[in-house]
């Protein structure tokens, strides 16, 4: 017995043969005068009827696609295809860099979903490039001179004369460093071998280095890029990426000085 594979098409093609036997008959035309279900979701090919000039037509949402709906398909399955419908574009956001190159989006929020083969929803998000500029980018683009701990120089005067106990007011702060490159001639001092790509380090701002405005200089802006140099080794430099910042804090043992 051979096998006849049923296609698609060949089912619609079958369903024009139904409606031709019915060309003669009493046959009434048109969705409105189908059976329930008189219009059809989605692609049906059964949804099938003759239109007022006896042709064939469809009453399936596909068929506004197709072109082929019946001739009262508009007004008898109104309430069969329903368009999407969305809101007002919301306001763009932030942009995603604190410092440079970076995108912002803004997205809206759907109103009435599409139903029964109605108009797709477009687009609900918008992303575009931003370039952000504040006053904090600079200090993205500083050099942070480093040398290891052993070069601490925050100490208690014994003598708590006024001059040193108010340098002894400016509490240090630690800032931890992913190393995202480090230049080969870092291998050479064994304090600085140990910046590597991907180490995380500890870097102490103590009082002494810092600046007027109670911080170090090149001690970077959080999850961004920025550059550092050894101050004992020459040649040796790189950049690192800060994670976190922590206020009154003490680095450990073998770690970093900003200078």
């Amino acid at each position: 017995m051979m096998m006849m594979m049923i296609t698609p098409g060949l089912t619609r093609v079958c369903a024009v043969i139904a409606l031709v036997m019915c060309a003669c008959g009493a046959c009434e035309a048109g969705c409105a005068d189908r059976p329930a279900p008189r219009c059809c979701p989605g692609r049906n090919n059964e949804c099938v009827e003759r239109s007022a000039r006896r042709s064939v037509c469809y009453c399936d949402a596909y068929c506004r696609r197709s072109g082929d709906c019946c001739e009262d398909y508009q007004t008898a399955c109104h309430i069969s295809a329903i368009d999407c419908e969305v809101r007002q574009w919301g306001p763009w956001s932030p942009c995603s860099s604190v410092c440079g190159a970076g995108t912002t989006e803004r997205s809206r929020q759907v109103a009435t979903p599409p139903h029964n083969g109605g108009t797709p929803c477009p687009d609900l998000k918008q992303r575009r490039g931003c370039l952000a500029h504040t006053e904090t980018c600079s200090a993205a683009k500083e050099v942070a001179k480093i040398l290891p701990d052993s070069f601490k120089r925050n100490f208690k005067d014994p003598w708590r004369r006024p001059h040193m106990l108010m340098k002894e007011e400016k509490k240090s702060y630690c800032v931890q460093m992913r190393v995202k490159q480090a230049s080969a001639a870092c291998k050479v001092k064994p304090w600085s071998a140990g910046l590597v790509h991907e180490r995380s380090v500890c870097v102490e701002c103590q009082s002494d280095a810092m600046t007027p405005d109670n911080r170090c200089r090149g001690d970077g802006l959080q999850n961004i890029r920025s550059f550092w140099s050894a101050a004992s080794a020459p040649g040796c430099s790189g950049s690192w990426v800060r994670e976190s910042f922590t206020e009154d804090c003490r680095c450990p043992s073998y770690s970093m000085i900003f200078v």
